[in-house]
């Protein structure tokens, strides 16, 4: 079987051998980083505030690019997703904890509780969507399967 492709980083967590912790350590991480990112080009470069919609889009969407790593590495798996993704969502809230700290107008738009809240439901309600997907395909297969076994013992029957 071949070796899956690693994550960058991911070297430096093998030690952790329960998968989706480390994923969503190093999806945590990720998203950290461009949070951080984020803030330092919002509030030190001043030059670059005629582009702030399209730093805004760009930022939006490097982090649902992150977001999405650990909902397509455990798509089949929903119980690993949700935890894969409120690891990494934990750690964001904790940067963004930090980041609080630092910058006092970003708890005015938003609490890192409620943060850490909108993350845990998003995940959740991905990792039921993918469980409820999941016993559709399982009961509409089994469906099939027992619809085809009857059509061959009803023809079986029709020969004899």
């Amino acid at each position: 079987m071949a070796d899956q492709p690693l994550l960058p980083g991911v070297r430096w967590f093998l030690w952790l051998r329960i998968v989706s912790l480390r994923t969503g350590i190093l999806t945590g991480i990720y998203l950290s980083v461009v949070f951080v990112a984020w803030l330092l080009v919002a509030n030190r470069f001043p030059a670059l505030e005629p582009f702030a919609g399209a730093r805004n889009v760009i930022a939006g969407a490097s982090l649902v690019t992150m977001l999405a790593i650990p909902v397509l590495r455990f798509w089949r798996r929903p119980g690993r997703l949700f935890v894969a993704g409120l690891t990494a969502w934990t750690i964001l809230t904790m940067t963004y904890l930090a980041a609080e700290m630092r910058y006092t107008l970003l708890e005015s738009r938003m609490g890192a509780l409620h943060v850490f809240v909108l993350g845990a439901v998003s995940y959740g309600f991905v990792a039921v969507l993918d469980w409820v997907f999941l016993m559709c395909a399982g009961v509409r297969h089994e469906h099939i399967v027992q619809s085809r076994e009857a059509t061959a013992s009803a023809s079986r029957h029709r020969t004899h």
